[in-house]
């Protein structure tokens, strides 16, 4: 029987879900290109805060080491407060934090190696004027504070009844999941990140399928991919780089869920509880639409206590800063660094250099070397292919990288700083497994289109 909702839950769901729509799904035009609402207020903080927000993180990262030491002398408790969802970490997380205070330490005073005091390594991610990790104070300050409109007013509960009879069957995730990869493809893939591991602490989905959705998903936004396009020549064929990218998405993600590792994670809840396999059904009595209406407003009528929902998103800030922020520094660093001053991905590489000269890919001999740097950061194979004659082969190399999708500069160091059940092994069988896939798809592909 269908409950009647007043017309305050009805304003919560209608009105705050399409604040939520607007901001993180809506993709405007602007001068460098197309961005959602919410990455234009993270780039706007981040153009006015350039003088110290780099001091910022340092300090949050300093405050994250010592705090996590700190609390080990601390007897836990059966109540877990804030100072244990902030600083009570294991011994490696400890480390990472430890790890990012010295990397972040060397850079901003120039002390240690090149490799580490270098712009192309530490710097990019903790330079003030446009460092990844200085990026993501911002973009999580919005993110922790907005997703709720996403999250806590029903829309995607109004979505996912009608969207679970194309993404169960196809990708073995929840109909829910529709607006997270979305999220991603119009917006970016770190806030499809955040979404999903929301949505898995909070027992909406799986081990499996929330490990699922955040490598699979995940994918760079439309901006960044003009810029992988700027940086190997190539602008003139965007549509079919995009277009290209799109559909071997697709084909990965209809793959990697049935095989291992995403295949093998638990179908078991955060807490480790067993899902409700009526909790997709439509009852009788509704269809899909109306049953999916009638479970957003539910979901919007118990939070019409606006300030519990507040709070909770500045507690969502704190985390993503303590947690998460020295975890893409520390991992971040480490990648870049071996990228940049090892032959350690070059040589991981070497054994792809048979299989693009067996695809007929020209120049298959430097194209092999960037099979696997992707791992460290996105645009370093587009860069290391930038000189490359062949546009064939720089196309190639563009495509295969963006549609890799996880690379330790970003989602896999944010991946890694959640609580997603995945570990850094799980990341990189998983972008192995994507490359391989990968590679003859894109070939051929660029074999039609040059």
């Amino acid at each position: 029987m269908t409950k009647k909702f007043s017309t305050y839950t009805w304003f919560l769901f209608i009105f705050l879900s399409l604040v939520g729509i607007i901001l993180f799904i809506t993709p405007i035009n602007t001068e460098d290109g197309l961005k959602v609402p919410i990455a234009i207020l993270a780039n706007t903080l981040s153009a006015n805060v350039t003088g110290f927000i780099h001091w910022f993180a340092y300090i949050v990262f300093i405050i994250a080491a010592v705090g996590a030491l700190i609390i080990k002398f601390v007897p836990e408790t059966d109540e877990r407060t804030l100072l244990d969802s902030l600083f009570r970490v294991n011994w490696f997380w400890t480390t990472m934090r430890i790890l990012a205070v010295i990397f972040a330490s060397m850079y901003l005073f120039q002390v240690g190696p090149e490799s580490f005091t270098s712009d192309i390594t530490t710097g990019l991610l903790i330079t003030p004027d446009g460092g990844l990790v200085t990026m993501m104070f911002s973009l999580f300050l919005f993110a922790g504070l907005l997703l709720p409109l996403l999250t806590d007013f029903g829309l995607l509960e109004f979505f996912g009844s009608m969207m679970v009879k194309i993404m169960r069957p196809l990708f073995k995730i929840p109909g829910r999941s529709a607006i997270d990869c979305l999220a991603s493809f119009v917006g970016d893939g770190t806030i499809g990140v955040l979404l999903t591991s929301r949505q898995y602490e909070e027992g909406n989905y799986t081990a499996r399928e929330a490990a699922t959705i955040a490598t699979t998903f995940s994918v760079v936004s439309i901006t960044f991919c003009f810029v992988v396009l700027d940086t190997v020549s190539l602008n003139n064929y965007f549509l079919q780089f995009y277009g290209s990218v799109i559909l071997v998405s697709i084909i990965l993600a209809l793959i990697m869920p049935r095989i291992f590792p995403l295949r093998g994670k638990p179908d078991t809840n955060f807490n480790g509880s067993t899902p409700l396999e009526s909790s997709e059904i439509v009852p009788e009595g509704f269809n899909s639409f109306s049953f999916g209406l009638n479970s957003a407003l539910s979901k919007a009528d118990n939070n019409k206590n606006l300030g519990r929902v507040i709070g909770s998103g500045f507690k969502n800030v704190l985390e993503m800063w303590f947690a998460i922020t020295p975890v893409i520094m520390a991992f971040g660093t480490i990648a870049l660094v071996l990228a940049e001053y090892t032959s350690f991905f070059k040589i991981l590489g070497m054994p792809f250099e048979p299989i693009l000269a067996l695809l007929q890919i020209p120049f298959a001999d430097e194209a092999a070397q960037t099979m696997i740097v992707g791992f460290a950061d996105m645009l370093l194979p587009s860069i290391l292919g930038a000189g490359i004659e062949s546009e064939l082969t720089r196309f190639f190399i563009a495509t295969v990288s963006v549609t890799q999708l996880i690379y330790m500069s970003e989602v896999g160091g944010l991946i890694l700083g959640t609580k997603l059940p995945l570990k850094i092994w799980d990341l990189f069988l998983i972008f192995l497994i994507r490359t391989l896939i990968s590679i003859p798809i894109i070939a051929l592909l660029a074999h039609l289109i040059f």
